[in-house]
């Protein structure tokens, strides 16, 4: 099966109150999810094994977080890029679980 392929830019990407990036990228490619600030830098990556995706409690409909070796970012998929908005997010989500679902 082929894995799921995903990228987003303009992303704002946090940590609990504190803005790592306003404008990143999130891309999931050859089974890792990276974390990448607007000048292309890794904040953070890890095979999709070790990551959860999900929705937070709180907040609107363009979020939802990543939690990359125990460390949780909150993104903001809703931003400039034609991507945006919560069809973003969900399908975000969807092939972070996709990717990690175990065959049964």
């Amino acid at each position: 099966m082929a894995e799921p392929e995903f990228t987003a830019t303009g992303v704002r990407i946090g940590r609990r109150l504190r803005s790592l990036t306003r404008a990143g990228q999130v891309r999931i490619k050859g089974g890792r999810l990276e974390l990448l600030t607007s000048y292309g830098s890794e904040i953070d990556s890890a095979p999709l094994g070790e990551v959860r995706a999900g929705k937070p409690w709180f907040g609107s409909e363009d979020r939802a977080t990543a939690e990359v070796d125990g460390r949780r970012y909150l993104l903001r998929l809703g931003g400039q890029s034609g991507e945006a908005g919560p069809p973003a997010a969900r399908r975000f989500i969807e092939a972070v679980r996709r990717a990690t679902a175990r065959p049964t």
